[in-house]
């Protein structure tokens, strides 16, 4: 639970992106594309249609015809490319009209509880142009510049939960279809993707006429949604400790199950070494101009060719052979590959750790009530055992309350700033769970062991939100993160990353130590091609021969 570690996770079977193409294709879902309505310059509207077992969902998309020079990725900005919500269910033109005229202002927008996720893209000003010209002309793109870049829009926000009016997750939870953490979430982006690639052939048709060609196929399907993100992202996993803990614990879980799976078939070694295969021509594709990403990048190069050294000729009746390379790397390998072979390992064994990612969810939905009878030595306990890292910090030393966390006020967004260097202490947020422990634990030591949490919460309830979050760790041993989250050296982006990789994200390419760029849904099957035999496998690259 260290921020250096938690920066260094990777995709994998748990990840909600996979989860959820797993389902579409197991549960045969349908799709459609109902209406297309877009002029020569990408503006208008579309909307496509999804039919689950039981629901339909519908995305509306508005496109728009954006001037350069207001296309931006900042959470500031007023406009985009294009804009989208996804429905409950079909929408009527009454439906169509009312969110015509919201989702296009995104935030300054208001939503029904029949919307149940909204979102924003922007073109990639490097790439959008070059293909179309491309198309239009009956040529293909350069290959080059579409590896390089990995995607021809990014979204900006996807927003769900209750965001702006919109429904709210404890509404829909208990569908089957939105059982696993983000599953709208996804499913959105997952359309805005064919939405994309449809709306790059429309402008490459109205402007080259009959000699205009489609994307190739196969390299339509290496091209992800690009997302970028900041700040308003990194305090999430501080924020939705129960949660967060239930994503950790379903991990470990998934790799404690293969660690202890006495002997590998041949299939399952088979298998495994496509995957490790497959991930050398991933991490050959991932590019980085952030020096420390770039560092890890290279040296994870150099860990792939470890481990396929380390497997040459692995016997088949090894004793628990996953726990042994488990054990391997933990000294041979860099935190960037170990984490990446613990992602690899659970990839041939789905019938073991799939089912896990129904318990990822928080069923409480963050709401916790303090025990308020618990006692004081029994609380000092939890703090010692859940916050000892903390405690052996000096907190008195001004390079470990470096930074404060607050909401900034034009968009109520979290912002980081220099607590010694600005005047910004009063508006600080509590997401500093270790010190304000500490803060709590000296308080503490001041009462009888025998005295309740309620008599000192009564005094003291400034420290309410520390005793609930220890009170959290009870039970759930994997809320906290063991790092100082105020500290001069912490690196927002390693929130950032290991939110994400849940996800499902891919090329993680932070521009500075708090905002990043991925690739998401890279080298999925677009609607109408998914199915059993590539809903899984499609995170990892076929190698160019």
């Amino acid at each position: 639970m260290r921020l250096a570690r938690l920066g260094s996770l990777h995709q994998s079977r748990l990840s909600f992106m996979r989860v959820l193409t797993r389902r579409m294709a197991c549960e045969n879902w349908k799709f459609a594309r109902i209406t297309f309505d877009l002029d020569e310059r990408g503006t208008g509207r579309a909307i496509y249609r999804v039919d689950g077992p039981e629901r339909t969902y519908s995305m509306v998309a508005f496109g728009h015809d954006l001037p350069d020079e207001m296309r931006s990725d900042r959470v500031i900005a007023e406009a985009w490319d294009a804009t989208f919500a996804l429905l409950d269910g079909v929408p009527d033109e009454t439906d169509v009209e009312r969110l015509a005229a919201n989702v296009p202002l995104q935030e300054a927008g208001r939503y029904s509880e029949r919307e149940l996720v909204v979102s924003r893209a922007n073109r990639s000003s490097r790439l959008w142009e070059h293909a179309v010209k491309a198309l239009a002309a009956g040529m293909q793109p350069d290959a080059e510049q579409l590896d390089a870049v990995g995607y021809l829009m990014r979204t900006t926000a996807v927003y769900g939960s209750g965001k702006f009016g919109a429904v709210d997750y404890a509404d829909i939870r208990n569908r089957p279809e939105f059982a696993a953490p983000f599953q709208a979430e996804m499913l959105l982006v997952y359309l805005i993707r064919a939405f994309v690639l449809d709306l790059l052939e429309h402008l490459a048709r109205c402007r080259g006429g009959e000699q205009a060609v489609v994307l190739d196929r196969d390299t339509a399907r290496k091209l992800g949604i690009g997302n970028a993100t900041g700040l308003g992202m990194a305090p999430f996993i501080v924020n939705h400790a129960a949660l967060f803990n239930n994503w950790i614990a379903a991990r470990e879980e998934a790799i404690r199950r293969v660690r202890s799976v006495p002997t590998a078939t041949e299939a399952e070694l088979a298998l495994f070494r496509d995957r490790l295969r497959r991930s050398e021509a991933l991490v050959r594709d991932w590019r980085s101009g952030h020096s420390v990403q770039r560092a890890k990048v290279e040296r994870l190069q150099l860990d792939l060719q470890l481990i396929k050294a380390r497997i040459e000729g692995w016997p088949t009746d090894e004793n628990c052979p996953w726990d042994r390379l488990v054990e391997w790397s933990e000294a041979a390998l860099s935190e960037e590959g170990q984490e990446c072979l613990a992602s690899l390992i659970l990839e041939p064994y789905g019938t073991l750790v799939d089912e896990l990612s129904e318990g990822m969810a928080d069923p409480s939905d963050g709401d916790f009530r303090i025990d308020g009878s618990m006692s004081l030595a029994e609380t000092c306990g939890l703090l010692r055992e859940h916050y000892g890292w903390a405690l052996g910090i000096d907190w008195r030393m001004p390079e470990e309350t470096a930074r404060a966390w607050y909401i900034s006020e034009e968009k109520l967004e979290p912002r980081l700033g220099q607590r010694h260097e600005e005047d910004i202490a009063e508006f600080e947020q509590p997401l500093s769970p270790g010190r304000d422990a500490v803060r709590a634990h000296a308080d503490l030591e001041r009462w009888s062991p025998a005295e309740s949490v309620a008599a000192f919460l009564l005094r003291h309830p400034e420290h309410r939100h520390a005793i609930r979050r220890v009170q959290v760790c009870r039970t759930a041993p994997y809320a906290e993160i063991h790092d100082n989250t105020i500290g001069a050296s912490m690196l927002p982006i390693d929130m950032m990353r290991a939110k994400l990789s849940f996800f499902g994200a891919t090329h993680f390419d932070p521009k500075s130590d708090r905002w990043v760029r991925i690739r998401m849904y890279a080298g999925a099957p677009y609607p109408g091609e998914l199915d059993l035999g590539n809903c899984e496998d499609w995170v990892y690259p076929e190698p160019v021969a």
